[in-house]
């Protein structure tokens, strides 16, 4: 908790004085032992990632990471989508970013540098894609990024562009877990299915399935793929479902967190608490009540 006043006043000074909310080495510094135990380095990366685009992807990473900041837990978002950056504004720090990832690759700026607090959610930073479509994926240099930083954040979260370019698949290779994102439709499933035979043949087998944007009248009326049956096609395991709520569209076009009212919050509520291990019962079924 002092931590997070520490930062939190930090970045008050800051803002006063005209500065990037970025912090630098010495300031994630601070927090390099509280992740390390025994020399081993207590964090996991998750990649969320989708067959195509439109399903959500970005906004699953930027309400997991708000869930994973309130629960208390050192969080960093890193986005991948080059050219398509919107986590800036879904996470309310557009006018913060001084640099972006495109800067770190240009060698204009360090990785901390480009790291930006969340200042709605103190456990909460950001490093976005840069603006310049055709910038170019470095697979090495995320990967290089994301075990640097896995030192000083308990969950990183990697928001990776969509589709089975190879830059994906080689920037995944890394996870601790691939989330991998679809919504009811049969287009979507079937890339999903697409995506996680591919992890699979790359020997990525922490695989867990996110379906997106489920609005029950649909299901009712048959007018979409059964959720089951969107399992066994993707053959991947359910660690949630996220029903369609306007909650998420206005919140993520205010920069805000959900409120705690809304099903979707409830949904990345539980689905945070999965990643970490709990036990929380899959209730979806009532969702399509």
């Amino acid at each position: 908790m002092l931590a997070g006043i520490f930062l939190t006043g930090i970045y008050c000074v800051m803002k006063s004085v005209g500065l990037s909310a970025s912090f630098s080495r010495a300031a994630h510094s601070y927090y390099y032992i509280r992740n390390a135990e025994n020399g081993a380095i207590m964090s996991k990366i998750i990649a969320v990632t989708s067959g195509k685009g439109g399903t959500g992807k970005s906004s699953i990473c930027s309400e997991l990471g708000f869930a994973l900041a309130k629960q208390g837990h050192r969080t960093l978002i890193i986005e991948l989508d080059f050219g398509l950056r919107c986590l800036d504004i879904m996470l309310g720090v557009k006018n913060d970013i001084k640099y972006d990832l495109g800067n770190v690759l240009k060698g204009e700026c360090d990785i901390y540098q480009a790291t930006t607090q969340v200042k709605i959610a103190t456990n909460l930073s950001i490093v976005c894609a840069p603006e310049d479509p055709f910038a170019r994926v470095d697979a090495e240099t995320i990967k290089n990024i994301c075990q640097e930083m896995r030192k000083y954040y308990e969950y990183i979260i990697v928001d990776t562009s969509a589709g089975t370019n190879a830059s994906v698949f080689d920037v995944v290779e890394q996870s601790d877990l691939i989330l991998i994102n679809t919504t009811p439709d049969p287009v979507c499933v079937r890339d999903a299915r697409t995506m996680s035979d591919e992890f699979y043949k790359r020997g990525n087998k922490k695989q867990r399935l996110i379906i997106n944007k489920v609005n029950p009248d649909l299901f009712k009326a048959d007018l979409v793929v059964d959720l089951d049956e969107i399992i066994d096609t993707v053959g991947v395991q359910l660690i949630g479902v996220i029903p369609d709520d306007d909650a998420v569209i206005i919140a993520t076009s205010k920069g805000e967190p959900l409120p705690s009212s809304s099903l979707a919050f409830k949904a990345f509520d539980a689905i945070s608490k999965r990643i970490k291990g709990e036990d929380v019962p899959l209730s979806f079924k009532v969702l399509l009540q």
